[in-house]
């Protein structure tokens, strides 16, 4: 019988309860919106944090809303500005699978470089499946990333240069008002080209439709995966 996951509303709790925030400087790599990252400080306002993504636009977006000690970057995560061990900890909110693959290596040395000792990793990743899934993957089918992504932490842990101090599994509520709605939020993003022509826009109203009530509206869960990781103690 399938195992029915924790349904999490805040992510912001669960980070609460992995590690301290009260007074720490965190870089967030793939920031998008950074909605996280806001609520983060109005929770902790004694709290600093870097939001750094190589979308422009969101990038111009979020600076139009200026808020205390939250920072906006334009980079990637296999080139951190920052020197060695700026930060307490980092966190990758549905990003590490948007690192190219043969560049997550790197990236993950690089968070490393810029933590600093007994620093973490936040990993957040969806989970390939779900309904949710079975409409992205008809224009955006990332399988073989999120199982890089997730091979990539492995190999990390593997070397020796991190260690995994928690795991956790659970579902997030994704609700759209309308196909439009759907449309908006997760075809025509400003940090990708799903290069989608009108007959197979089509093909993805219907699948919506297939699901959707008689109003259109579509209430989804997105399952997650979540690993925090450390950088790991010289001597074990």
């Amino acid at each position: 019988r399938r195992k029915v996951r924790k349904l999490m509303n805040d992510e912001l709790d669960l980070i609460d309860s992995l590690v301290d925030l009260s007074h720490a400087k965190v870089v967030e790599l793939g920031c998008g919106a950074a909605r996280l990252a806001r609520d983060l400080l109005h929770r902790f306002p004694h709290s600093e944090v870097v939001g750094i993504d190589p979308d422009e636009r969101q990038l111009a977006h979020n600076r139009t809303e200026p808020q205390d000690r939250l920072t906006f970057l334009s980079g990637g995560a296999d080139a951190i500005p920052f020197g060695d061990a700026s930060f307490d900890g980092a966190m990758m909110l549905k990003s590490l699978h948007h690192v190219p693959v043969d560049m997550m290596e790197r990236a993950l040395a690089e968070i490393a470089r810029v933590l600093r000792p007994d620093g973490w990793l936040y990993v957040s990743e969806p989970v390939y499946a779900g309904r949710l899934n079975d409409l992205v993957r008809l224009f955006n089918d990332e399988r073989v990333v999120r199982d890089e992504a997730q091979r990539a932490l492995d190999r990390a842990i593997a070397s020796g240069h991190w260690s995994q101090s928690a795991e956790k599994r659970f579902d997030v509520p994704v609700s759209f008002d309308s196909f439009a709605d759907f449309e908006k939020r997760m075809i025509r993003t400003t940090f990708a080209d799903h290069d989608v022509d009108d007959a197979h826009l089509a093909r993805i109203r219907d699948a919506y439709a297939s699901q959707a009530g008689i109003t259109g509206s579509l209430e989804l869960t997105r399952p997650m995966h979540v690993r925090l990781l450390r950088i790991a103690r010289a001597g074990g």
